[in-house]
């Protein structure tokens, strides 16, 4: 059985990570002193209801100053009566160094060159409590006897909310902005303001202020700009030896590995060894590869272009059937040559997918078809 007390302080932790103290003892009687340090303000609670609150300061316990309290409990001016509440003390000193982090990595196809990356976020925010009465009617219910409520526990309750904003923030600058995860460094300070705006709408519902908000990092691992660099390096290239140089020693590359290849495995043939009509035809067919003959004049023509550019005829899309690889019109739902339905999928972004896509170019999601034509 607890002892009544005549006396109530709490002097805080030295860690100064605790944000609610609910002090042990229940039994008091009126003429008790009660301190309340800088920084601090004690509550008061009856039955789960919250009745009287203190500031800093050191209050002799009377009718006066516990109206609502004494009212409740019939309590009388000098009265020696014990009687029972619960006290909880609340810290309001700012609280600095707490950081965040996002757990898993968010992953997307970079705008500028086309890689997928897992890019994760990691940064440091501070909090001041306001409204105490606000922050404890939320949290009262999900208190135990002698609990001790520290910062981990409102970081634990408002991660989701916030990885969750950076999240969205990071995907819509890279997809719908196409800016590219090498430059992103560069947009921190117009995507921390965003954020702000957004997480102090949310923390001011349950009486916090936020002091600070800052992003320290926006990274990816080494293994996904290896992928990138070897990019960089082409890019290099080209722009030291010029396109019309850099496609001829492209194409002589893959010539040679077109040779190497048909001449069995573990065979290597060099460009020496290659003759010269070898040479032609490897050209050819990596020229074919990335050309279509337009069905006019029949020039041979970009496999991209959307007019020719010798006769100026606009160029109809194909669909090649999967089955006999007939060439259809593009807007064929069925095979002319052997009757295969056409089906075109899609991401749930609306961005059309090929038939063996594991992740949408376009939003960088995994590849869950939601229509087909």
């Amino acid at each position: 059985m607890l002892a009544i007390i005549d006396r109530v302080k709490f002097d805080g932790l030295k860690s100064r990570d605790w944000l609610v103290y609910k002090y042990p003892n229940e039994k008091i009687v009126m003429g008790s002193q009660l301190i309340v340090n800088e920084g601090q303000v004690a509550v008061f609670v009856k039955g789960g209801q919250i009745y009287d609150l203190f500031y800093p300061g050191a209050y002799r316990l009377t009718t006066d100053n516990l109206p609502i309290l004494s009212n409740v409990l019939n309590l009388f001016y000098g009265n020696k009566t014990p009687f029972s509440a619960e006290i909880y003390y609340i810290n309001l000193a700012t609280k600095l160094d707490m950081y965040w982090g996002t757990p898993d990595p968010i992953q997307l196809i970079d705008p500028k060159y086309f890689v997928k990356l897992r890019i994760r976020s990691y940064g440091q925010l501070a909090l001041r409590l306001d409204d105490p009465l606000l922050f404890f009617k939320e949290i009262i219910v999900s208190l135990n006897k002698d609990d001790l409520v520290v910062y981990d526990k409102v970081q634990d309750y408002f991660r989701g909310m916030l990885i969750t904003y950076i999240k969205t923030a990071l995907a819509n600058k890279i997809i719908k902005e196409k800016i590219s995860a090498l430059d992103i460094a560069a947009e921190i300070p117009g995507i921390t303001n965003d954020l702000k705006g957004k997480i102090t709408e949310e923390f001011k519902l349950y009486g916090f202020t936020l002091i600070n908000f800052h992003i320290q990092s926006i990274n990816f691992p080494d293994e996904d700009f290896d992928q990138i660099n070897i990019i960089l390096k082409d890019l290099a290239k080209m722009e030291m030896l010029g396109e019309e140089r850099y496609e001829k020693m492209r194409n002589l590359d893959i010539s040679e590995k077109a040779a190497s290849n048909r001449n069995g495995m573990g065979t290597f043939v060099t460009s020496k060894e290659l003759s010269k009509n070898s040479i032609q035809q490897n050209n050819e067919l990596v020229k074919q590869a990335f050309s279509q003959i337009c069905p006019s004049c029949n020039g041979m023509i970009a496999s991209s272009s959307k007019f020719c550019n010798l006769c100026g005829i606009k160029i109809e899309p194909k669909t090649i059937c999967p089955s006999c690889e007939y060439e259809n019109e593009g807007d064929s739902n069925f095979c002319t040559s052997c009757g295969t339905k056409l089906a075109r999928l899609f991401c749930q972004c609306g961005n059309e997918l090929h038939e063996n896509d594991r992740y949408c170019n376009n939003c960088g999601n995994k590849v869950e078809p939601i229509a087909t034509e």
